[in-house]
């Protein structure tokens, strides 16, 4: 069984080497402004898929309430066997 050749990769680039950034470009303030405003998206995001998800189990709860009084539905799901009631 002969041995794989395994290629080496280079050693990284120093930080000096590598091209200038964005970040490295714009000013602090600049840059915390963007992040609080990230910061900010997210947050609403999250509040806004939050209250879609409580509105789906409202809507969930507010339907089984319905059929919980339905007298058809209940007797539709309801199991047949009235002897062990007895």
């Amino acid at each position: 069984m002969a041995k794989k050749n395994r290629t080496q990769t280079p050693p990284r680039a120093a930080a000096a080497d590598s091209p200038a950034t964005l970040k490295d470009l714009l000013s602090s303030d600049v840059l915390s402004k963007l992040k609080a405003q990230a910061d900010e998206l997210k947050a609403e995001e999250k509040q806004r898929q939050e209250a879609a998800r409580q509105a789906v189990e409202d809507q969930r709860k507010a339907e089984q309430k319905r059929l919980e009084n339905d007298f058809g539905h209940l007797l539709e799901n309801s199991k047949q066997d009235w002897h062990k009631f007895k």
